[in-house]
C-alpha cells in the first residue's frame, strides 16, 4: 500500500465529510443540531448551569419525554454535561461543555435571525398561500 501525503489525507477527509452526500457523518450532526429542541436548549443553557425543572419552564412547550431525550442526546454528543449533586432531594444540573459553548455563536445567530425576520417570513408565506389558492399549483 502506497504512503499518502498529508495533503492527500486532508483531501480524503474533505470528501469523507461532504454533507451533501447521504452517507456523510456531518449530515447526521447537522440533522441533530437543527432540531428545534436542541437549538432552544443550547440557547437556554448559554447563561450557565440549569436544573431540569428550570429548563422545562424556560423552553415552553417541550414535553418531559422530549426534554429528557434531547438532554440525553446532547450529553451523548458531548455538548451538554450532567452533574448529580447528592443531597435531599438529589440535585441534577445541566450545562454546556466547551464543545457546546463553541456551537453557541451559530445557534444564537439562528435564533436572532428568526426573531428578527419572522414577520417577513410570515408575510411571504401568506403571499405564497394566497397566490397558490387563487392560481393553483402547476408544477
Amino acid at each position: 500500500m502506497a504512503t499518502r501525503t498529508a495533503a492527500q489525507r486532508r483531501q480524503d477527509a474533505r470528501v469523507a465529510y461532504d454533507a451533501y452526500l447521504a452517507t456523510c457523518p456531518a449530515r447526521t450532526l447537522l440533522d441533530r443540531i437543527s432540531d428545534k429542541w436542541v437549538s432552544l436548549l443550547l440557547n437556554a443553557l448559554a447563561g450557565g448551569p440549569q436544573r431540569y425543572s428550570d429548563l422545562s419552564r424556560t423552553v415552553a412547550g417541550v414535553s418531559q419525554k422530549m426534554l429528557t431525550q434531547t438532554l440525553r442526546s446532547l450529553e451523548r454528543d458531548g455538548l451538554v454535561s450532567r452533574t448529580v449533586t447528592p443531597s435531599v432531594p438529589v440535585r441534577v444540573d445541566y450545562e454546556l461543555t466547551p464543545l457546546g459553548v463553541s456551537l453557541l455563536p451559530v445557534m444564537r445567530a439562528i435564533k436572532d435571525w428568526a426573531e428578527t425576520h419572522i414577520e417577513e417570513v410570515a408575510a411571504a408565506q401568506e403571499a405564497y398561500d394566497a397566490q397558490v389558492n387563487t392560481q393553483g399549483r402547476h408544477s
